[in-house]
């Protein structure tokens, strides 16, 4: 029997899988120091996007069964 792949429990925190297996995450930039920012960067800032194809690979490693 082959031993079980260990979650990196820091990435599975941060990411979440879509319904067609992409990765979904969080936008940075808004946790503090967002007096300089405009308006328009806060706003969109707001919600999550999908992770970079080509870093979602090393992340479906991190994230075997999420």
């Amino acid at each position: 029997m082959k031993n079980k792949i260990k979650t990196h429990r820091g990435a599975a925190k941060r990411f979440k899988k879509t319904g067609s297996g992409k990765l979904k995450r969080n936008k940075a930039g808004k946790r503090h120091l967002l007096t300089h920012q405009s308006r328009k960067q806060k706003r969109n800032l707001r919600g999550s996007t999908l992770v970079f194809k080509g870093e979602a690979k090393g992340l479906i490693r991190a994230l075997p069964y999420i």
